[in-house]
């Protein structure tokens, strides 16, 4: 799967990530394996169109092109875009990138003495859709999402060539050493949102401002690696396309937060992430 090494990340990687709370590894997984990926999204959306009585008029499979006639799909009807975005889930060819015994090795090397665990509610694929920007992520931190434990990592890459017009990530470069922030609630009745897309960091505006922001464009293959309480937030997708990603964390099962409330996951598991830290909710 991977083109580094056995050791997968270099001192300079380790520094990197230690100093700003992420690092990007280019062309980390095997571009076949992530071909494998895309050619299970190009056959969910076909069987999508099939359940509901839809002509499918698209192409042969293409890498490049694995989500034709997507974004026609969703403006026919939307829901049906939440039907591929929850049948995703299910390609053995993702879980495979999942599992792969590099991941952990990666957990371990930043964390030496973790015990490497992955955060099940917390794997998918996720998409973007153009202009869309009730779903988008605010400026947050992975922790209440997920919970799990203190010490986490986030994986991201991007199926897709990530431009400028698709809205890349944004990163706060050392905010993790804030430790974890106090959220507020966003009233779902005026917002829109919901579960852990209604929380708000308090503060921030100011908490934004005291970081150098970095928006990385990346490419399929490419990983970005972050810790949980990292300072991140969705681009603005302004393109014709949809933002496809694979996302998923892995936890480190001997932090003693996580242990003290049982590795419990968070909103994606129907667990309020107030009822474990009152403390954090203004």
């Amino acid at each position: 799967m991977s083109h580094q090494n056995a050791s997968v990340l270099n001192q300079t990687q380790i520094d990197q990530f230690g100093k700003d709370g992420y690092v990007i590894l280019k062309g980390f997984y095997d571009p076949e394996d992530v071909a494998q990926v895309c050619k299970g999204i190009y056959d969910v959306i076909g069987q999508v169109m099939q359940r509901h009585g839809l002509v499918d008029n698209r192409p042969k499979f293409l890498v490049d092109a694995f989500d034709a006639g997507y974004v026609d799909l969703i403006r026919a009807d939307r829901r049906l875009g939440s039907e591929v975005y929850d049948a995703v889930k299910f390609i053995p060819a993702f879980w495979r990138i999942v599992a792969h015994p590099a991941h952990a090795t990666l957990v371990q090397q930043l964390r030496p003495d973790a015990i490497p665990a992955v955060a099940a509610a917390g794997c998918g694929i996720r998409i973007d859709n153009p202009a869309e920007d009730k779903f988008r992520a605010l400026w947050h931190q992975e922790y209440p999402a997920q919970l799990r434990s203190l010490d986490g990592l986030v994986f991201w890459s991007p199926l897709v060539p990530i431009t400028e017009s698709l809205g890349p990530v944004a990163l706060c470069a050392g905010s993790h050493k804030e430790g974890a922030l106090p959220v507020l609630r966003l009233e779902t009745s005026t917002s829109g949102r919901s579960g852990a897309y209604a929380l708000q960091l308090a503060d921030e505006e100011s908490l934004v401002a005291k970081y150098p922001q970095h928006s990385p464009l990346t490419n399929p293959g490419d990983l970005i690696l972050m810790d949980f309480l990292t300072l991140h937030a969705s681009g603005f997708n302004r393109s014709e396309r949809s933002r496809w990603s694979m996302q998923f964390r892995y936890f480190n099962m001997s932090e003693s937060t996580g242990q003290a409330h049982g590795w419990k996951g968070s909103y994606a598991d129907g667990v309020d992430f107030a009822s474990l830290h009152p403390e954090l909710i203004v």
